[in-house]
């Protein structure tokens, strides 16, 4: 059996950001990647947005490492010339309901330590935006835009510079905790062993699947597992918007949003869908329930203006309906099981916030 310091099993952004830290603090890294390339699940299906931290409870996981991780991102991107813009957001109210609540969407931002949004009129918001429907607004000018391939490309460099090395097509199918670290078995063509003494399960969509593979972890810290489909359709024809338009959130979700590329095409979404199995296939009719959430913000969108694109699933751990789902991270000082860290339900701001997380993680395995 073959012993390795380091090894990460999942090479989405924050499996490649947290194997970056480690390799760039001097330890032997191995990243495990089941697919033929890396970052093509969770990482590469969302709105490549980088969120400024507003919407999530104080004190939490996600709103913490969304702030850090907000800085630590475009300064990465900025000192290494990676293609992204700080475009800024609105989020809109279209209606005096609506327009009472962007104070208290403030306040939450502020807590958090997003403390540059601004409340904008009517005729403010119609000023930067002048297609936008709205009864008031709030300014974001944090939140930017990404090319999530370029960013992870680059981390994936920078580990390697480091000495760490990626495996793809190289499922981790089983493993036991020992005394000696943590054994696992890999599938592929060149199935192997390998004993790490330390493991990073950054699996994303399969990371309680894997935790529950590995003999001798106590079950009783794996999270249930539930999938929430995100389906995107994208705009036929040019858009009139510089800027991200997000509606007032709703109950269970931010609503229909309007985000960018970095080439300008406008795309909407994403929608909630439970689902059992990972399927990404996207239903046109889904898009038939769009057309009146985006004209309460764009009363301009043409009819049969929006095509089907492409769809990600966030990896959930908590059931439909239940609230308060956070980042998971857990170490040896939380399960028990030394030389082993757990990863789960890092959706989104999880690109926003992996440079973050990285540090945390490196932080943990070095007490």
């Amino acid at each position: 059996m073959e012993e390795v310091d380091c090894i990460v099993a999942g090479a989405g952004v924050v499996g490649l950001a947290i194997a970056r830290a480690l390799a760039m603090s001097g330890r032997e890294v191995v990243i495990l990647e089941k697919a033929e390339s890396f970052g093509t699940e969770t990482s590469a299906r969302n709105s490549e947005v980088i969120h400024a931290g507003i919407y999530y409870p104080h004190g939490s996981l996600m709103a913490r490492f969304c702030v850090a991780g907000r800085r630590a991102l475009y300064d990465y991107l900025e000192t290494r010339g990676l293609p992204h813009r700080r475009c800024g957001k609105l989020i809109v109210a279209t209606d005096a309901d609506e327009l009472e609540k962007l104070g208290g969407i403030r306040a939450r931002a502020a807590r958090n330590g997003v403390d540059d949004m601004e409340l904008l009129s009517a005729a403010e918001a119609r000023a930067l935006e002048p297609a936008v429907h709205c009864t008031g607004a709030l300014l974001s000018p944090s939140t930017g835009i990404i090319d999530s391939h370029a960013f992870m490309l680059s981390l994936l460099g920078e580990a390697e510079d480091h000495g760490a090395m990626l495996a793809c097509h190289t499922p981790v199918v089983g493993g036991r905790v020992t005394a000696q670290g943590i054994e696992i078995e890999t599938g592929g063509a060149e199935p192997m062993k390998l004993r790490a003494r330390l493991f990073i399960n950054a699996a994303g969509l399969g990371a309680p699947a894997l935790a529950r593979r590995l003999e001798g972890f106590p079950a009783a810290r794996i999270p249930g597992t539930w999938w929430a489909k995100g389906n995107y359709f994208t705009l036929a024809g040019r858009q009139p918007f510089s800027r991200l338009i997000y509606p007032v959130p709703v109950p269970g979700g931010l609503g229909t949003h309007l985000t960018l590329d970095l080439g300008g095409q406008a795309r909407f979404g994403p929608d909630v869908e439970w689902v059992e199995e990972i399927d990404y296939e996207v239903d046109p009719r889904r898009g038939d329930s769009f057309y009146a959430a985006i004209r309460r913000y764009w009363p301009g969108l043409p009819d049969d203006a929006l095509q089907p694109a492409y769809s990600g699933i966030r990896p959930k751990i908590v059931p439909p309906g239940a609230p308060g789902q956070d980042f998971m991270i857990e170490g040896p000082r939380d399960h028990g099981v030394e030389g082993l860290v757990n990863l789960f339900g890092i959706e989104s701001p999880g690109l926003t916030s992996s440079l973050a997380i990285a540090e945390h993680v490196a932080w943990m395995v070095g007490q």
